[in-house]
Formats: structure tokens, sequence, C-alpha cells
């Protein structure tokens, strides 16, 4: 399977690089990041100690030739910038950003219609399982119970509510009948930026 990787500078971007590297199954075959990044031109392996022969680039056609999926950990605008690439070079997407509005989810939902696209804000079989647990704790709980979702972060999180706290929502919500909009209230909600430290 051959893999491009966007963000590849990123936490999840370099541990993704890292296990497509040490597969015996898997080839990376881009690496992408925006176009202010100073690692540009760069191998992506250099981290490792490793020669990939593939270069970060913030080039998308460059990016994703000869790439069978793009996983994208990057943030709501790349993402979509991505998905229209993807969609023109004919590139399945493996999506794990997080911190979408409601109408960017309606583009990437619609882009499946054109191609294969798995989307989760959470990709551990734990918060999977963890899932399933709500949707039926929202059933049994329907009547006469709040429910609040409570989560903390390091400071350098920059969106709020998390993707896995919005799907948590989304599943409270519907096993009650309801929706995330019509039952939500936020703390802290959008790209807010990194804490302050202290």
């Amino acid at each position: 399977m051959k893999f491009a990787v966007a963000g590849a500078t990123g936490k999840m971007g370099k541990m993704l690089i890292e296990t497509i590297l040490r597969s015996p199954n898997a080839q990376l075959t881009g690496a992408l990041e925006h176009r202010t990044c100073p690692l540009l031109g760069t191998d992506a392996g250099a981290f490792l100690g490793q020669q990939t022969n593939v270069l970060i680039t913030d080039d998308l056609a460059k990016g994703l030739a000869g790439a069978e999926y793009l996983i994208d950990f990057t943030r709501p605008e790349g993402t979509l910038l991505h998905l229209e690439a993807a969609k023109r070079a004919g590139v399945k997407m493996i999506v794990g950003t997080t911190g979408f509005t409601h109408e960017q989810l309606q583009q990437l939902r619609s882009a499946a219609d054109t191609i294969a696209m798995v989307f989760a804000p959470n990709m551990s079989v734990g918060v999977n399982a963890t899932l399933k647990i709500l949707q039926v704790a929202a059933q049994l709980l329907k009547q006469g119970y709040d429910i609040e979702i409570v989560e903390a972060h390091h400071r350098h999180k920059v969106d709020a509510p998390s993707g896995t706290a919005i799907k948590m929502g989304e599943v409270i919500a519907k096993a009650q009948g309801s929706s995330l909009p019509d039952l939500a209230v936020y703390a802290r909600e959008g790209h807010t930026g990194e804490r302050k430290p202290g």
C-alpha cells in the first residue's frame, strides 16, 4: 500500500511516517506540509535518521503522485484543500482531523461520493468501544438525567471541544432522539488556540 501523509512534521504525521517505514506492506510516497513549514525540501525520514528519498513538499500534486491513500491529521482548512487534490488524483483518504464546522463536515461527506474515505475523530479501539457504551447508557437514561462531557487536554490543543467529545455528544443526542446542536451547551468552542502557560 502506498501512502502520502499530510501534516508530515506534526506529532501524528511523524508517528504515521515511522509506522509506514517500519511496515513491510506499506510504502511512503509523499509527505505534505503547509507552505510556510521550515522543513520543506527535507527528507521525510530525517527525524528518524533515515533517508526515504521522499521530500517534504507543499505541492499537492507532487505529494500525492503515486499514492493510493492520503492520511490527513492536519487542520480543517488544510484537510479541505487536501480533499480537493485527492479527488482530482483519485486518492483515497483517511482523515483524523478534528474541529470541522457543520458546513465543512458536509463537504467531507459529499466528497465520499467521489472517493473512498474513512473519517474518524478518534481511531482508538477504546474510544470506539466507549461510544457504543455511551449509546446504550443514553438510551437507558433518556428521561430525568443531565449528561455532561468534561475533557482535559494539554495546553497545545487548539480546537475545543475535541472531535472525540463532539462524537460522544452526537452519539448521546442521537440515542436520545435529538441532535447535538439542539442539546449542547459549550464552555469552549471553536479554534480557541493554545492556552497560555500557567
